[in-house]
């Protein structure tokens, strides 16, 4: 069985700025997480990462703050949805 994707969205602000969110659910857990959905959750502009929130092979799930990068303590995709645009809720202000 192959990745399924189960939720996308994309969105273009007037200033240039694209948010977009991608979650498919996959046959087994990536590596580093213990949920059975790969994600990428991006906010910024064209070559240039704000906002990040991903589960990358071995390194689990994580966020990115511009350069920063820190754990994401992964509870549910309601919750990681909402943080994510908390966090560019925030950013935009």
């Amino acid at each position: 069985m192959k990745a399924t994707l189960i939720y996308q969205s994309n969105r273009t602000y007037d200033d240039g700025a694209i948010m977009e969110i991608r979650v498919w659910k996959v046959p087994q857990a990536v590596p580093g997480s213990a949920h059975e959905l790969k994600y990428r959750l991006f906010y910024g502009y064209p070559g240039r990462r704000l906002i990040g929130y991903d589960n990358e092979r071995g390194k689990g799930d994580h966020k990115h703050l511009e350069e920063r990068e820190t754990l994401y303590a992964f509870e549910s995709l309601d919750k990681l949805i909402d943080d994510f645009l908390a966090e560019v809720t925030e950013r935009r202000k």
